[in-house]
C-alpha cells in the first residue's frame, strides 16, 4: 500500500500593487511555483494593513513602493511594529541605491526592480522565506559600481569551489537569470538554484548583492 504524499508547504504572499494589470502579471508569474501561493492583493500598503488586521495569513508581503494611500515605506514601518513575522519583499521601478539601503535598514528582507526575471524573482522569496535578506543581481552590481563598502574579512582560501559553482559566479555576476544559465550551462534550472545557494552558504553572503561584491574583493570575479 502506498504511503500518502506530505503536502509541501506554501508561502502564503499578499500581493500590493497598485495596477491591476501589473498585479495580474505577478500573481500569474508567482502561480507557476509550486512552493508559492498568493493568499491576498492590496492596491496600497494600507490596504495590506487591513487584510492582516482580518485575520489573513501571510509569510511574507511582495510590494510596490510606490502606492496611492499609504506607500511601502509607510506600510514596512506598520509592518514590523504589529506583525513582525511577516516579511517584506519590494518588487520596483526605484533604483537609487541609497533609498534601498535605507528600506533594507528599515526592515525590508529583500529588494528587487521590476525588469527582475521571473527566475530570480521566485528564487529570491524562496531565500527570503528561510530568514535570509535578498538583493537582485543588477541592484548587486549597481551597488557595487557606486559605493566602496568594507567587505568583512573572510578567509575563502579553505572553501573549495567547484568549477560548476565558479561557473554560476561568473554567470551570476553577468546578471544571468536562473532560466538562462540553464540553457547556457545545459543543466536544469534546479541544478542553478542549488549552485547558487551552495554559493551563498559556503561564502556566507546575505544575498547576491553581498556574494557578488565579496567575490569581486577577492578576485573570484
Amino acid at each position: 500500500m502506498l504511503s500518502p504524499v506530505k503536502d509541501t508547504y506554501m508561502l502564503k504572499i499578499i500581493l500590493a500593487e497598485d495596477h491591476k494589470l501589473v498585479r495580474d502579471g505577478i500573481k500569474m508569474l508567482l502561480g507557476t511555483a509550486d512552493t508559492l501561493e498568493v493568499v491576498g492583493e492590496a492596491a496600497n500598503g494600507q490596504a495590506v494593513l487591513d487584510l492582516l488586521e482580518g485575520g489573513a495569513i501571510a509569510d511574507l508581503v511582495l510590494a510596490d513602493m510606490t502606492m496611492p494611500v499609504m506607500d511601502g515605506k509607510a506600510m514596512l514601518a506598520a509592518i514590523n511594529e504589529r506583525y513582525p513575522k511577516v516579511k517584506v519583499v519590494f518588487l520596483s521601478m526605484m533604483e537609487n541605491p541609497a533609498h534601498i539601503a535605507q528600506m533594507i535598514r528599515a526592515g525590508a528582507y529583500g529588494y528587487l526592480l521590476k525588469n527582475t526575471g521571473a527566475e530570480e524573482l521566485i528564487f529570491a522569496l524562496n531565500h527570503v522565506s528561510t530568514g535570509e535578506r535578498y538583493i537582485c543581481a543588477e541592484i548587486g552590481i549597481n551597488l557595487l559600481e557606486q559605493f566602496s563598502v568594507d567587505v568583512k574579512t573572510t578567509d575563502y582560501s579553505g572553501i573549495e569551489f567547484s568549477e560548476r559553482e565558479l561557473e554560476i559566479l561568473h554567470l551570476i555576476a553577468e546578471g544571468y537569470t536562473n532560466l538562462e544559465m540553464a540553457d547556457r550551462l545545459f543543466i536544469s534550472k534546479r541544478t542553478v538554484e542549488g549552485h547558487r545557494q551552495s554559493l551563498l552558504e559556503k561564502t556566507g553572503s546575505r544575498n547576491t548583492a553581498t556574494l557578488i561584491r565579496s567575490a569581486f574583493m577577492r578576485k573570484l570575479i
